[in-house]
């Protein structure tokens, strides 16, 4: 029912309420227990809601990619030995999929890296300090003798 329901919130044009599912699915289930269907996906976090008055509009919380891979972190988090379970998924692979999931984590190790050098750049000698906080004077400014006069 869970697919049937998130299937419905993936065909709304928007936000959707909980009768408007109810409609889509032909009207077999009561109110409530498209309420109840709805809460469960929140708390998997499968779906979004936001008050609209008294009620709550619902949208899928990813596209079906998402979701899909939502289920399979799920899964994965739920077995005690995780190092069996992504042996044995590798294992059956296609070529291709293999081919591609390789793409894929090169992909992420590659931007990972550029993230953490990006933050570990260093800063040209003639950069602008950046103010220490909010609020914050601009960054240190060049001596000038009259400063000492000023007592600074």
């Amino acid at each position: 029912m869970e697919a049937q329901v998130l299937a419905a919130l993936h065909r709304a044009p928007g936000p959707a309420g909980a009768a408007w599912v109810q409609e889509r699915l032909g009207g077999d289930l009561a109110y409530t227990t498209v309420m109840t269907i709805l809460s469960r996906l929140h708390a998997k976090q499968a779906v979004t809601r936001e008050r609209s008055g008294r009620a709550y509009l619902w949208s899928p919380a990813a596209d079906e990619a998402g979701l899909a891979a939502l289920r399979m972190r799920r899964v994965l988090d739920g077995e005690p030995d995780r190092d069996a379970v992504l042996t044995s998924f590798v294992s059956t692979l296609s070529a291709q999929d293999e081919q591609l999931l390789r793409t894929l984590l090169d992909r992420a190790a590659e931007a990972t890296e550029e993230a953490r050098g990006a933050a570990q750049a260093p800063v040209p000698d003639d950069a602008p300090a950046a103010p220490a906080g909010p609020g914050a004077a601009p960054g240190p400014t060049r001596h000038h003798p009259s400063d000492e006069a000023r007592g600074g």
